[in-house]
Protein backbone atom coordinates (compact mmCIF):
# COMPACT_ATOMS: atom_id res chain seq x y z
CA UNK A 1 0.00 0.00 0.00
CA UNK A 2 3.06 1.98 0.39
CA UNK A 3 3.95 1.91 -3.29
CA UNK A 4 0.58 4.17 -4.00
CA UNK A 5 0.59 2.42 -7.42
CA UNK A 6 4.04 2.81 -8.21
CA UNK A 7 4.42 -1.20 -8.11
CA UNK A 8 1.42 -1.31 -10.08
CA UNK A 9 2.16 0.95 -12.60
CA UNK A 10 5.40 -0.42 -13.03
CA UNK A 11 4.26 -3.67 -13.41
CA UNK A 12 1.71 -2.68 -15.79
CA UNK A 13 4.65 -0.71 -17.97
CA UNK A 14 6.92 -3.82 -17.90
CA UNK A 15 3.72 -6.35 -19.39
CA UNK A 16 3.39 -3.54 -21.91
CA UNK A 17 6.60 -3.67 -23.07
CA UNK A 18 6.66 -7.21 -23.03
CA UNK A 19 3.59 -7.08 -25.44
CA UNK A 20 5.24 -4.74 -27.73
CA UNK A 21 8.02 -6.88 -27.95
CA UNK A 22 6.61 -9.70 -28.72
CA UNK A 23 4.05 -8.08 -31.84
CA UNK A 24 7.41 -6.47 -33.09
CA UNK A 25 9.23 -9.58 -33.17
CA UNK A 26 6.23 -11.60 -34.43
CA UNK A 27 6.19 -9.01 -37.46
CA UNK A 28 9.47 -9.36 -37.62
CA UNK A 29 9.35 -12.81 -37.87
CA UNK A 30 6.96 -12.57 -40.88
CA UNK A 31 9.51 -10.71 -43.10
CA UNK A 32 11.95 -13.14 -42.35
CA UNK A 33 10.00 -16.32 -43.45
CA UNK A 34 8.10 -14.01 -45.99
CA UNK A 35 9.74 -16.56 -48.77
CA UNK A 36 8.37 -19.70 -46.84
CA UNK A 37 5.11 -18.73 -46.57
CA UNK A 38 2.87 -18.65 -49.51
CA UNK A 39 1.22 -14.99 -50.79
CA UNK A 40 -2.21 -15.96 -48.62
CA UNK A 41 -0.77 -16.96 -45.64
CA UNK A 42 2.23 -14.27 -45.40
CA UNK A 43 -1.20 -11.59 -45.84
CA UNK A 44 -3.24 -13.24 -43.25
CA UNK A 45 -0.55 -13.56 -41.10
CA UNK A 46 0.38 -9.79 -41.47
CA UNK A 47 -3.12 -8.69 -40.95
CA UNK A 48 -3.58 -10.32 -38.18
CA UNK A 49 -0.27 -8.86 -36.29
CA UNK A 50 -1.57 -5.71 -37.25
CA UNK A 51 -5.00 -5.99 -35.98
CA UNK A 52 -2.89 -6.97 -32.97
CA UNK A 53 -1.36 -3.81 -32.95
CA UNK A 54 -4.58 -1.75 -33.21
CA UNK A 55 -5.87 -3.76 -30.55
CA UNK A 56 -2.68 -2.79 -27.97
CA UNK A 57 -2.85 0.53 -29.53
CA UNK A 58 -6.32 1.12 -27.97
CA UNK A 59 -5.51 -0.39 -24.69
CA UNK A 60 -2.86 2.29 -24.60
CA UNK A 61 -5.14 5.34 -25.71
CA UNK A 62 -7.89 4.27 -22.59
CA UNK A 63 -5.05 3.55 -20.11
CA UNK A 64 -3.33 7.10 -21.42
CA UNK A 65 -6.52 8.66 -21.26
CA UNK A 66 -7.97 7.47 -17.38
CA UNK A 67 -4.57 8.25 -15.60
CA UNK A 68 -2.46 11.25 -17.02
CA UNK A 69 0.75 10.29 -14.87
CA UNK A 70 0.70 7.08 -17.76
CA UNK A 71 1.17 9.63 -20.63
CA UNK A 72 4.99 10.48 -20.29
CA UNK A 73 5.29 6.84 -19.36
CA UNK A 74 3.57 5.92 -22.69
CA UNK A 75 4.14 8.39 -25.34
CA UNK A 76 7.02 6.86 -26.38
CA UNK A 77 5.09 3.44 -26.81
CA UNK A 78 2.18 5.07 -28.62
CA UNK A 79 4.54 6.83 -31.33
CA UNK A 80 6.27 3.37 -32.43
CA UNK A 81 2.45 2.14 -32.00
CA UNK A 82 1.81 4.74 -34.81
CA UNK A 83 4.37 4.35 -37.02
CA UNK A 84 3.86 0.82 -37.49
CA UNK A 85 0.62 0.67 -38.33
CA UNK A 86 0.81 3.91 -40.58
CA UNK A 87 4.15 1.74 -41.89
CA UNK A 88 6.14 4.85 -41.76
CA UNK A 89 8.70 2.40 -40.40
CA UNK A 90 9.06 -0.90 -42.21
CA UNK A 91 11.49 -2.26 -40.08
CA UNK A 92 10.73 -4.19 -36.98
CA UNK A 93 14.08 -3.61 -35.18
CA UNK A 94 14.03 0.07 -36.13
CA UNK A 95 10.36 0.03 -34.49
CA UNK A 96 11.63 -1.72 -31.13
CA UNK A 97 14.78 0.10 -30.31
CA UNK A 98 12.65 3.73 -30.91
CA UNK A 99 10.09 2.32 -28.64
CA UNK A 100 12.40 1.30 -25.98
CA UNK A 101 14.09 5.18 -26.37
CA UNK A 102 17.65 3.26 -27.18
CA UNK A 103 19.14 5.76 -29.49
CA UNK A 104 22.77 3.97 -28.81
CA UNK A 105 21.66 1.02 -30.75
CA UNK A 106 20.20 2.76 -32.86
CA UNK A 107 23.16 4.10 -33.93
CA UNK A 108 24.97 0.68 -33.68
CA UNK A 109 22.88 -0.49 -35.69
CA UNK A 110 23.42 2.10 -38.43
CA UNK A 111 27.07 1.86 -38.23
CA UNK A 112 26.42 -2.43 -39.13
CA UNK A 113 24.61 -1.20 -41.90
CA UNK A 114 27.20 0.88 -43.12
CA UNK A 115 29.47 -2.16 -42.71
CA UNK A 116 27.09 -3.92 -44.64
CA UNK A 117 26.68 -1.52 -47.88
CA UNK A 118 30.57 -1.50 -48.17
CA UNK A 119 31.20 -5.43 -48.18
CA UNK A 120 27.66 -5.56 -50.24
CA UNK A 121 25.86 -7.57 -48.08
CA UNK A 122 22.92 -5.13 -48.09
CA UNK A 123 21.32 -3.61 -51.05
CA UNK A 124 21.61 0.04 -51.61
CA UNK A 125 17.52 0.75 -51.67
CA UNK A 126 16.84 -1.59 -48.09
CA UNK A 127 20.39 0.69 -46.75
CA UNK A 128 18.43 3.54 -47.70
CA UNK A 129 15.20 3.22 -46.06
CA UNK A 130 16.50 1.43 -43.07
CA UNK A 131 18.70 4.68 -42.80
CA UNK A 132 16.23 7.05 -43.26
CA UNK A 133 13.74 5.11 -40.42
CA UNK A 134 16.77 5.20 -38.29
CA UNK A 135 18.11 8.23 -38.69
CA UNK A 136 14.34 9.89 -38.38
CA UNK A 137 14.08 7.60 -35.09
CA UNK A 138 17.15 9.53 -33.89
CA UNK A 139 16.19 12.64 -34.18
CA UNK A 140 12.45 12.33 -32.33
CA UNK A 141 14.54 10.53 -29.96
CA UNK A 142 16.71 14.27 -29.47
CA UNK A 143 19.69 12.97 -30.78
CA UNK A 144 21.72 15.52 -33.10
CA UNK A 145 22.47 14.38 -36.11
CA UNK A 146 25.56 15.58 -38.36
CA UNK A 147 24.80 17.74 -40.94
CA UNK A 148 25.45 14.84 -43.75
CA UNK A 149 22.69 12.76 -42.03
CA UNK A 150 20.29 15.70 -42.20
CA UNK A 151 20.90 15.59 -45.57
CA UNK A 152 20.47 12.33 -46.00
CA UNK A 153 17.40 12.38 -44.85
CA UNK A 154 16.03 15.51 -46.57
CA UNK A 155 17.34 13.98 -49.31
CA UNK A 156 15.28 10.14 -48.68
CA UNK A 157 12.56 10.77 -46.58
CA UNK A 158 9.73 9.83 -47.95
CA UNK A 159 5.71 11.07 -47.23
CA UNK A 160 5.08 8.32 -44.76
CA UNK A 161 8.22 9.67 -42.49
CA UNK A 162 7.18 13.28 -43.25
CA UNK A 163 3.56 12.77 -42.27
CA UNK A 164 5.29 11.03 -38.63
CA UNK A 165 7.84 13.50 -38.37
CA UNK A 166 4.59 16.39 -38.43
CA UNK A 167 2.53 14.88 -36.32
CA UNK A 168 5.80 13.59 -33.95
CA UNK A 169 6.14 17.48 -33.51
CA UNK A 170 2.79 18.37 -33.09
CA UNK A 171 2.78 16.28 -30.06
CA UNK A 172 1.86 18.74 -27.47
CA UNK A 173 -0.29 16.60 -25.04
CA UNK A 174 -0.57 13.59 -27.46
CA UNK A 175 -3.99 14.47 -28.81
CA UNK A 176 -2.85 14.82 -32.65
CA UNK A 177 -0.63 12.01 -32.63
CA UNK A 178 -3.67 9.39 -30.78
CA UNK A 179 -5.84 11.03 -33.78
CA UNK A 180 -3.54 10.20 -36.02
CA UNK A 181 -3.00 6.97 -35.56
CA UNK A 182 -7.25 6.22 -35.27
CA UNK A 183 -6.90 7.91 -38.62
CA UNK A 184 -4.29 5.02 -39.77
CA UNK A 185 -6.57 2.61 -37.81
CA UNK A 186 -9.37 3.18 -39.47
CA UNK A 187 -8.12 3.88 -42.61
CA UNK A 188 -5.96 0.23 -42.72
CA UNK A 189 -9.46 -1.14 -41.57
CA UNK A 190 -11.57 -0.37 -44.88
Amino acid sequence: MASRGTTETSKLKQNLEEQLDRLVQQLQDLEECKDDLDADEYEETKKETLEQLREFNDSLQKIMSGNMTLVDEFSGMQLAIQAAISQAFKTPEVIRLFAKKQPGQLRTRLAEMDRDLIVGKLGRDLYTQQKVEILTALRKLGEKLTPEDENFLSTNAGAALSQFERAASDLGSGDKVFALASFEVEKVKQ
